[in-house]
């Protein structure tokens, strides 16, 4: 079988974000919607609306992000709206909130280990594409945030999260956290979200992984730690395993000293399991091969 390719490049500016999309060779059609996490209130390792300015243009995206299942600035709509408009997401581009209103739209996951089913918000119908625009970092749940925690937690809706949060337990934000499952099924009911995504735009999906600001801890902790790591650069990929295990293998060979506490967040968290599950599933390999085009 041939190897998945991911696309690198050390340098990671505004205009190299274009340049990596541009040698995947891939168009996304119709209506783009370009995910990506809009921040917590309070954290400073978010990707700006400005970095990201020219490649959303480029590809005439609307942004787009969806509630939270956790306490914060973020999980309702009514303030998640706020802290979009003092981010300044909504003076630079097209912005959807996904599931500001109701129903939510719900994706079969026929094959899925844990979940049967995913809940993403109704206005991702309105979408006949999606660019994956990931910071790669820590997360405290999930050991590491990238394209596969895009997908799922990032891509469904508040009664999504919560659903993936508990491993199917339950759809109420209220009880999610009181219901914390054995962390290896929380992993595979992500992986599982992840494939009714990428089931859902059937292939018309491109992911880029931006490596800048890396903190153990997510973009959804409005109290993260600085970056534990010096900046490694940005991939691309048509896969998004392929491009998650490509980032974690950069952090593992990497010599800055700072990546233990990295390392050990992911470890501690068992985070490599949602890449092992994702490839199980059949959305992605872990075989790859870097190309690197500096």
């Amino acid at each position: 079988m041939e190897k998945s390719k991911v696309y690198f490049s050390k340098e990671i500016t505004p205009l190299n974000l274009v340049r990596m999309y541009e040698v995947l060779g891939k168009e996304l059609p119709g209506k783009v919607a370009v995910k990506l996490h809009s921040g917590e209130h309070g954290n400073k390792n978010y990707l700006k609306p400005e970095f990201v300015k020219p490649l959303v243009e480029f590809v005439d995206g609307t942004v787009v992000e969806c509630n939270t299942a956790y306490p914060g600035e973020r999980n309702y709509t009514d303030k998640h709206l706020k802290l979009i408009k003092e981010h300044d997401w909504d003076k630079y581009f097209k912005f959807d909130l996904l599931d500001a209103e109701g129903p939510d739209l719900v994706l079969d996951i026929p094959n899925g280990k844990i979940l049967k089913k995913n809940y993403v918000g109704k206005n991702l119908s309105n979408y006949d594409s999606m660019l994956v625009l990931s910071h790669f970092k820590g997360h405290a749940m999930g050991g590491y945030g990238g394209a596969l925690k895009q997908l799922s937690i990032g891509c469904a809706s508040t009664a999504g999260k919560s659903l993936i949060h508990t491993a199917g337990f339950t759809d109420n934000q209220e009880e999610c956290f009181r219901n914390l499952p054995e962390q290896d099924k929380f992993l595979e009911s992500m992986a599982d979200a992840a494939s009714s995504m990428v089931d859902y735009f059937k292939g018309n999906i491109v992911y880029i992984n931006v490596m800048k600001n890396i903190s153990k801890d997510c973009d959804c902790d409005g109290y993260a730690s600085a970056p534990c790591m010096e900046d490694i650069g940005v991939l691309a990929s048509l896969d998004p395993v392929a491009i998650d295990q490509a980032c974690l293998d950069l952090v593992y060979n990497s010599h800055d000293p700072g990546k233990d506490i990295l390392i050990d967040r992911i470890e501690s968290l068992h985070g490599v399991h949602t890449i092992e599950s994702a490839s199980i599933l059949g959305i992605g390999s872990r075989e790859y091969e870097l190309i690197n085009i500096d």
